[in-house]
């Protein structure tokens, strides 16, 4: 099953049930407005938002306006992001020389949740300078997880997976770091991929808790990566048993990976261009890609080994800020 958001009359937007193909879809309906609302009643909504698939997939619906495409959880109560991915931490140490972290916990902070960039929306910034950067990842949306959920048991409150454009800004994040209370300018708004999808629809693209695709991205218009999710240190069960390991966590709770990154590194490229310039200065001694400037385009599209794209693409641009 594959969930989208078109614009409406709220910040939440309307919710639709997108055939397989993409081209059509039908409206929720007035009792399961907004996927908010539905993420807090998951159990009592998702047979009747199946009931909605299985007729578009017999032919029903209407034409789907892709132009009319939000972020498919356009703002949540809570956005909590990983670094799952070993290989994207190893290439940042060395590079910068940092310390191991000496933990057998997964690393997360908490983001801004709200509001998700559209998939074509495109993204301001104030300042090249602050080194523009976009990273490529997966996360997963959550029913109501009670506190000390076991990954086992976690992966039951699992109800969607979107592919995500986590936006940095670099020049900044080591200077809040250094402060030890964490990122909040460095981190602006993140974006989704136009449809959220059931993890049973991912079919074998969905692995122990693991998006198992790679995830296409180009720069400019040039590739750039195809890195595989299935390469996470923790799967997302276990990411969520983390982050419930204290607290319950809300209904609409997104989760993030980190960005997607291989061992194998330079066959499949990177998901974000400070890990290129990582490793531009452990083999050069300094980086010499710079980061994004006002105009660059970003597209990332996961896409199965048959080229098929679950979540749809990101195809957004770097923007100025509007005039105040």
């Amino acid at each position: 099953m594959r969930l989208a958001t078109i614009a409406g009359a709220t910040p939440d937007g309307t919710l639709v049930v997108v055939s397989q193909d993409g081209s059509r879809m039908l409206a929720a309906g007035p009792d399961m407005p907004n996927l908010l609302g539905v993420m807090e009643r998951w159990d009592a909504a998702q047979p009747k938002l199946a009931d909605l698939a299985r007729r578009l997939e017999a032919g029903e619906g209407e034409p789907l306006d892709s132009a009319a495409l939000r972020a498919p959880l356009p703002r949540s109560w809570q956005w909590l992001d990983g670094s799952a991915f070993g290989t994207h931490g190893d290439l940042m140490q060395i590079a910068f020389k940092l310390p191991p972290i000496e933990t057998d916990r997964p690393l997360m902070y908490q983001g801004l949740s709200d509001r998700f960039y559209g998939p074509t929306d495109p993204v301001p910034f104030p300042d090249p300078a602050d080194g523009i950067d976009f990273e490529g990842e997966f996360g997963v949306i959550v029913d109501a997880v009670p506190m000390g959920t076991t990954p086992e048991e976690a992966m039951k409150h699992i109800r969607l997976v979107v592919q995500i454009n986590d936006w940095s800004l670099r020049t900044i994040a080591p200077v809040e770091m250094k402060t030890g209370f964490g990122w909040v300018q460095a981190k602006p708004a993140c974006s989704m991929a136009p449809f959220a999808v059931t993890p049973e629809a991912l079919g074998d693209g969905w692995q122990n808790g693991r998006v198992c695709l790679d995830l296409a991205i180009e720069w400019n218009g040039k590739a750039f990566g195809h890195a595989n999710g299935a390469a996470m240190d923790f799967g997302f069960h276990e990411l969520v048993a983390h982050a419930a390991r204290t607290r319950d966590l809300v209904a609409g709770t997104v989760i993030g990976s980190g960005t997607v990154s291989n061992p194998n590194y330079a066959e499949v490229g990177s998901s974000c261009i400070s890990e290129v310039r990582a490793i531009e200065m452990i083999a050069e001694g300094k980086p010499s890609t710079a980061f994004m400037g006002y105009g660059d385009t970003i597209r990332m599209e996961a896409q199965d080994s048959d080229g098929f794209a679950p979540f749809g693409a990101i195809d957004q641009r770097v923007a100025e800020p509007a005039a105040r």
